[in-house]
């Protein structure tokens, strides 16, 4: 039997109507970041918004998910491929995991090629920081589409 993994999503809040579908279907897929997972059983435990800027709902909403068993947090890759990215991304994956000592993951779903474009006419993601971040949602052309 797999090893399993519980794991909560927060997604950025200017995608609140968001019903998680590229998150969800990448998830099963074990594709983008949840390709981390691919011998593993994962089990989502929680999926909320941060709150909106400056991210209010991530000072409580992890200590909910790890309440559910949560071991790990997926920022949701909306908080890198809006314009502009979100500003407190390293914040909250240090909050994260000072306060409730859980590993948090940048990205879910992998980074539609709409975006993708659009952010390397831009020069987003130049810097050795944001290609860290980017690692595991840049994936390759044709599974961008697929998420377009």
């Amino acid at each position: 039997m797999p090893e399993k993994i519980k794991i909560g999503i927060i997604i950025c809040d200017r995608w609140n109507t968001c019903a998680g579908g590229k998150c969800l279907r990448s998830l099963h897929n074990r594709e983008g970041a949840f390709s981390i997972y691919k011998d593993k059983e994962v089990e989502l435990v929680g999926y909320t918004t941060c709150g909106g800027c400056p991210g209010g709902n991530v000072e409580y909403c992890p200590e909910e998910m790890k309440k559910n068993g949560a071991e790990v947090i997926h920022l949701a890759t909306g908080f890198v491929v809006g314009y502009p990215p979100c500003p407190y991304i390293d914040h909250f994956c240090d909050f994260i995991k000072e306060k409730y000592h859980m590993k948090v993951v940048i990205g879910t779903h992998p980074i539609p090629q709409k975006y993708y474009l659009t952010h390397k006419n831009l020069g987003t993601w130049e810097s050795s920081e944001w290609k860290k971040k980017i690692q595991l949602t840049l994936t390759d052309e044709k599974t961008r589409l697929s998420y377009d």
